[in-house]
């Protein structure tokens, strides 16, 4: 059979989808926390005005209005970029909380000297209580998913298996949700990075080295799956 010599390789191909620049990314992000947070518009346009207010006076006060009227554009476009990253993130995580695996997305917006385990190391596939684990300098830190009556649990049986192979290691657990004593996730990595440092960068990896050497032993239930329910760590950061 002769071939369509109308058809090119390059009209048969499908076309790419072009990636949204910086501008589109930040429109992006500005839609998607306006829809879960009306006010980040009113907070956005304040900050501004009054940096520009302020601005303007010193530059008055120094008969040099032009540069103060400039720097204040400029520190009044900072502070709404930065409100906007601050509801940003908040929206993110709105977006997600409830959600199977939502504990573990919180783990990767982590900066760095983490090593976090996407998959759970520990669950109850009847209830799909889970927990979560990364490394780091304060040790290792479990973090659960499921009421506390129910995953404790879980997570201690977990650390006790961690303390046996690691007798040396600190081992930190929080809890995550809404409920007195739990921690929520928009708030997870803020409450690790808070945690006392014990380890050095070697010992870190030394660790991670020891827990990746067992293996997973655990199958995902279905419904969970980690690796998709995670927050957009770009728009998160407001770029």
């Amino acid at each position: 059979m002769a071939k369509n010599p109308s058809t090119t390789p390059s009209e048969s191909a499908p076309k790419k989808a072009k990636k949204p620049n910086s501008f589109q990314q930040m429109i992006q992000v500005f839609q998607m926390t306006r829809r879960t947070d009306p006010n980040v518009v009113w907070l956005m346009v304040l900050a501004f005005l009054v940096l520009v207010g302020a601005s303007l006076l010193v530059g008055f006060l120094l008969e040099n209005w032009v540069t103060g009227l400039i720097i204040g554009i400029l520190l009044g476009v900072l502070a709404a970029v930065l409100i906007l990253s601050r509801r940003a993130e908040r929206a993110a995580f709105a977006q997600i909380e409830g959600q199977p695996g939502a504990s573990g997305a919180a783990l990767n917006t982590l900066r760095r000297g983490w090593i976090v385990e996407e998959q759970p190391v520990a669950m109850n596939p009847r209830t799909q209580d889970v927990v979560f684990r990364a490394v780091g300098r304060p040790g290792v830190v479990l973090v659960t998913e499921g009421p506390t009556s129910r995953v404790r649990a879980l997570a201690d049986g977990e650390r006790k298996r961690l303390a046996r192979i690691l007798p040396n290691v600190p081992i930190h657990v929080i809890e995550s949700g809404r409920d007195e004593g739990q921690t929520p996730i928009d708030k997870i990595a803020k409450s690790m990075q808070k945690l006392k440092p014990e380890l050095t960068k070697v010992e870190v990896q030394a660790v991670n080295k020891r827990l990746a050497s067992l293996g997973t032993r655990l199958p995902i239930p279905k419904g969970i799956d980690p690796t998709r329910v995670r927050p957009d760590r770009r728009a998160m950061r407001g770029r």
